[in-house]
């Protein structure tokens, strides 16, 4: 049996409304949905390596498959534990987070990015706990060790990203999708929280994770 594994965004968790939504969408199906809390008790001290090591003691051993969904910065951890793991045999990403500091730090301006260098925090607002919380500056030194474009096991990819995207543009994960024929990369009329094409993300889903299972079971 395949296990599912919803990875949410950065300062985001398990009860966002996208977990939420595809979590009721998954139960219908009678198909566990496993969504981990990847701020782990400790968001100020959050790094892509510390969500890494935490899904991957949560994978069933190899050849049991498994098939990641990740969004945003659970996106982009998604795609670096495909690229290590070979029972996971599919990823479904939602505006996946490629260059994520590329776009991100200068949206911050070198102020306040000195500041945080100097003092070693920085306040971010967490959508769960809706207020700041502060993140040690390991976050970006971690991040650095990372290049997403070494990433090249493959893994059938799903990639929804919308095209009025304000956080990750759009043209991040058609550049990713560019030189990587196993990704299929999906453009929607959204911003960065999708959350006006539910229906269609579901259906991509659906298609991509469930009907050629079900047609090799017809054969």
């Amino acid at each position: 049996m395949v296990s599912f594994i919803y990875l949410h965004g950065f300062a985001s968790s398990p009860q966002s409304r996208k977990a939420q939504v595809l979590g009721d969408r998954f139960a219908a199906l009678n198909v566990p949905l496993h969504r981990p809390d990847l701020n782990a008790d400790d968001f100020s001290h959050l790094t892509l390596s510390r969500q890494i090591a935490q899904v991957e003691a949560l994978l069933p051993p190899a050849p049991e498959p498994t098939i990641l969904i990740g969004s945003s910065f659970g996106g982009l951890t998604a795609a670096w534990l495909g690229d290590r793991h070979p029972q996971i045999e599919k990823l479904v990403l939602l505006a996946p987070a490629f260059g994520f500091l590329d776009h991100w730090l200068p949206k911050l301006g070198e102020a306040a990015l000195q500041h945080w260098r100097d003092t070693g925090y920085y306040s971010v607002y967490h959508y769960r706990d809706a207020t700041q919380i502060p993140l040690h500056y390991g976050f970006i030194t971690d991040n650095q060790r990372y290049d997403d474009t070494i990433l090249q096991r493959p893994v059938p990819t799903l990639i929804l990203h919308g095209h009025h995207d304000e956080v990750i543009p759009f043209n991040a994960s058609q550049a990713y999708a560019a030189t990587r024929p196993w990704v299929t990369l999906i453009p929607l009329d959204s911003d960065h929280t999708l959350s006006n094409v539910d229906a269609e993300i579901w259906a991509a889903i659906q298609s991509f994770c469930f009907e050629p299972a079900a047609e090799t079971a017809r054969e």
